[in-house]
């Protein structure tokens, strides 16, 4: 990896700028598909700038205390360390900091909930969740460093989680994040997940769902009725063109459609750029 650096401030609107082009470390679980905030299709949304993504609490808290965490670590590890914004490629990590020599950063975490959260009591096991682990691979990846320190930070007091450079998980996370860059650059959405539904059983959806249902099962009665009308008309029409009650019933051949699959000249030839503007569509079903 041939690692750059960015003069570029973190949460400026500049990095905010820089990062929507870029393969953050931040979004690596979401691509994995292991974040517990953000889907792979949520990602995309905000990537193609169909979505903006909000400061909740904890990230303003987070963002807050990052000087006062870091300045607990550099005085409990004895390590100067610098901020900082690396680009390797596509591949970008907002770095918490990393040393003067280069072989080690460190990725602050100030969990909401303090000593009551759940990233607290796993630091103290000794676990480092996946997902920050993936985070942690990806800013070693892209910084060329050899080892991440996790700081997780609260009521003035830090532990500290030594991560090792990982290539198989490196290659992991380049190969999605290349599976990734094809729905950014075809701007084709990401399959949904799970994680994408939310239940709803609130007094105005349920009644809004019955009615829809209802107003549905009326529909397909009508459908049917209506085909079978259509059917007897074409049953009795003996003429290319025959007209009575107000109802006309015509014969006509179409050509068919063009089979572009098969025509030799088109094969390998990326027809996505000659598609037109992607549109939402909404579609509502009925569970069966």
């Amino acid at each position: 990896m041939n690692a750059s650096t960015l003069k570029l401030v973190q949460g400026s609107t500049e990095w905010l700028d820089y990062r929507r082009r870029m393969f953050n470390a931040s979004e690596t679980a979401a691509v994995l598909g292991i974040s517990p905030w953000m889907t792979p299709y949520q990602l995309w949304m905000l990537k193609t700038g169909r979505s903006t993504q909000e400061v909740t609490a904890p990230m303003a808290r987070g963002t807050r205390l990052e000087p006062e965490a870091r300045a607990a670590y550099e005085q409990q590890t004895g390590q100067v360390m610098q901020p900082l914004v690396m680009q390797d490629g596509r591949f970008s990590a907002s770095l918490d900091g990393i040393n003067l020599a280069g072989d080690l950063t460190v990725e602050v975490k100030c969990p909401f909930r303090g000593k009551q959260s759940t990233l607290w009591r796993e630091a103290v096991e000794g676990r480092i969740p996946a997902h920050y682990a993936a985070q942690v691979q990806h800013q070693l990846m892209v910084a060329g460093a050899t080892t991440a320190h996790l700081w997780v930070y609260a009521d003035s007091e830090g532990i500290l989680l030594t991560v090792r450079r990982d290539e198989v998980l490196m290659d992991t996370i380049r190969a999605k994040w290349d599976e990734f860059a094809e729905y950014l650059d075809t701007h084709v959405a990401p399959p949904l997940t799970d994680a994408d539904s939310a239940q709803r059983d609130d007094p105005a959806w349920v009644g809004a769902a019955l009615a829809y249902q209802e107003a549905k099962r009326r529909a397909e009665a009508a459908d049917e009725a209506l085909e079978a009308a259509r059917k007897a008309l074409v049953g009795l029409a003996r003429h290319p063109r025959e007209t009575g009650g107000g109802v006309s019933v015509v014969r006509l051949w179409k050509a068919g459609a063009v089979q572009y699959a098969e025509i030799p000249e088109l094969r390998g030839v990326d027809l996505s750029r000659y598609r037109g503007e992607g549109r939402q569509e909404t579609r509502v079903t009925v569970a069966k």
